[in-house]
């Protein structure tokens, strides 16, 4: 079995996977301090609740954002796991080309994301990633990373709002009653939610104009996808785990398991 690992500087999203099947799936706080012996406890742990045994491990595939943890996670595959271990990243891309002025500085999300959205509509696409940034990745008709744009994030913009402003306070996200808020909270709610989809929408419609195709489909994923991307009127679909799929297919393609 294959354990995905999507690094973000939040999060990190780890997945359990038996061929393309997603079996498990768990969300743990990102700490770049944290020992490999640590993960390794961590994830014994995990996998003990699900049933399972860290011993049923025989590949680890890592998209990572955050560079620290490279010697964690090769220490936690060479005497914890046992099994082979893949970063993704510009140097291993599962075949995507990436199009862009610095190919080299392309974040392994970001490449995971354009490989997954390709291989699920084989067309032009563009993918809304709601981490710590709001990624807006975008692949070509010709199966191409091709750039996109990046904006603060929901919960950056939030935080910023309470440290920044002596007067307003720390909210809870979720969708408030209208956009009209009638209270301190309820602005606040308004202005993020309903200014995330403006962002995204307004973005969107930009990207599809560029590529001259008011068709592009455009696919919304990250821990935030499901709350927010009812809101926003130019998402079509919404995954999740997209970046743990386009993990798993580059570990196989890397593999030779599929072309």
């Amino acid at each position: 079995m294959l354990l995905a690992a999507d690094v973000g500087n939040t999060n990190i999203i780890w997945g359990l996977f038996d061929g393309p099947q997603l079996l498990h799936h768990w969300r743990v706080h990102t700490d770049r301090h944290r020992m490999a012996d640590e993960y390794a406890v961590l994830l014994d742990s995990l996998f003990r609740l699900a049933g399972r045994s860290l011993d049923e491990v025989t590949g680890l595939a890592v998209a990572t954002v955050v560079p620290p943890l490279r010697a964690a996670f090769s220490e936690l595959a060479a005497r914890h796991l046992g099994c082979r271990l893949m970063f993704v990243g510009p140097e291993q891309t599962g075949g995507l080309r990436l199009d862009v002025d610095d190919p080299g500085r392309v974040g392994a999300d970001r490449i995971a994301n354009a490989v997954a959205a390709w291989e699920r509509y084989r067309r032009a696409v563009i993918v809304v990633d709601f981490g710590t940034a709001t990624n807006f990745d975008v692949v070509s008709a010709e199966g191409a990373f091709i750039g996109g744009a990046i904006a603060p994030g929901v919960l950056i913009s939030m935080e910023a709002l309470f440290q920044r402003a002596a007067a307003l306070p720390r909210i809870d996200l979720v969708r408030p009653p209208s956009p009209i808020g009638r209270d301190t909270v309820t602005n606040m709610q308004s202005g993020t939610v309903y200014g995330v989809a403006g962002l995204v929408d307004g973005l969107v419609e930009r990207i599809r104009g560029a590529l001259g195709d008011p068709g592009v489909p455009a696919i919304a994923t990250g821990g935030l996808a499901p709350l927010l991307a009812g809101e926003m009127a130019t998402i079509d679909a919404v995954d999740p785990f997209l970046t743990l799929t386009g993990v798993r297919i580059i570990y196989e393609r890397a593999s030779g398991r599929i072309g």
